[in-house]
């Protein structure tokens, strides 16, 4: 009898052992094959370049190849629940402007599968920030924001381009028309890259827009940026003044990428993810492709990105209301 108990006890104890040693095991494998990013946006604006770059640099450090798929729609929820319904091991990422923090307020209920991004997904890091700024194209013949509402009040109902309903660009316009008293019809495309396209061609000619994806066409004439939308001057645009400075106070929006991983992924997954990431983002040649292309670098915690959604959610979802915002 007592060598019964003894060797149920010696059982108890290695079941104990296996079950605390599994987390480390499961760290230690990961990760054990290809890496999903998933963008929610179409391709060509600053998330896709942002999730290429850091592809590229992360499969040599993780052993892994690293994939980048794109899976835009209904206000990058859909991407955010592809991925928040993924094996939740780190192998399926979510790389997402923060309107994703922004659609839930805008969207009808149950858009983009009913996902609740504040639960269902788990912060990573935030790789990088890209200032707002309002741009034209040449065409408008106006090369500051006074210029522009100067046209604005004698040809009201004036189109300017967003990255589509309920995006931080379309905010951006309808501050502006509140803050400004002008007369602005919104002209929705469904993503940055589509936005840009529209307004270097000049099918809109007024485009509120993340620089990330923009500073091409900038730097070759193709639009002409007015103001920045934010709270003060980026370093990116030294010359270019805020709308603040230019005598419209208020049109203040930001533009940030979070990394986000399925709720339940194990928190060495989220670390090792984090680290290869923020040290990704101290090489040079990943600063000198994001910052050519308009993005700042960050990084830091999962904590800085958890903040940001915090903000941004009791921001906007504020906002929303005022401004009678929704999206399709």
């Amino acid at each position: 009898m007592l060598h019964f108990h003894k060797r149920q006890f010696a059982l108890t104890l290695l079941a104990a052992a296996l079950t605390i040693a599994a987390p480390f095991a499961s760290a230690q494998s990961f990760p054990s094959k290809t890496i999903t990013i998933v963008v929610p946006v179409p391709p060509g604006g600053g998330p896709d370049l942002a999730a290429r770059v850091l592809a590229e640099k992360l499969a040599p450090k993780l052993g892994q190849a690293v994939v980048v798929e794109n899976r835009p729609g209904a206000g990058t929820l859909l991407g955010a629940s592809a991925v928040a319904k993924a094996a939740p091991d780190g192998h399926t990422l979510l790389l997402t402007p923060n309107t994703m923090a922004i659609s839930p307020h805008v969207m009808a209920p149950g858009a983009g599968g009913g996902v609740d991004v504040q639960k269902d997904l788990l912060p990573v890091i935030a790789p990088a920030t890209t200032p707002m700024v309002l741009a034209a194209n040449p065409s408008v013949g106006a090369n500051t924001l006074k210029g522009l509402l100067e046209l604005a009040r004698k040809s009201p109902g004036l189109p300017f381009g967003s990255a589509g309903n309920g995006s931080p660009m379309h905010f951006a316009g309808e501050i502006l028309k509140r803050q400004a008293g002008v007369d602005l019809m919104h002209v929705p495309y469904r993503g940055v890259g589509p936005s840009l396209t529209a307004a270097v061609g000049g099918e809109v000619k007024l485009l509120f827009t993340a620089l990330g994806g923009a500073v091409p066409h900038i730097k070759a004439g193709k639009l002409v940026p007015l103001a920045v939308v934010e709270s003060k001057r980026s370093a990116l645009l030294p010359d270019v003044p805020t709308a603040t400075e230019q005598g419209v106070p208020g049109v203040e929006v930001n533009a940030w990428y979070g990394v986000f991983a399925p709720a339940g992924t194990p928190a060495a997954a989220i670390a090792r993810i984090n680290q290869e990431i923020n040290d990704a983002l101290q090489l040079p040649d990943v600063k000198e492709k994001l910052m050519g292309a308009g993005l700042e670098t960050l990084g830091g915690s999962p904590k800085v990105l958890a903040d940001f959604m915090k903000a941004d959610d009791a921001r906007y979802g504020k906002l929303a209301k005022e401004l009678n915002i929704k999206a399709d």
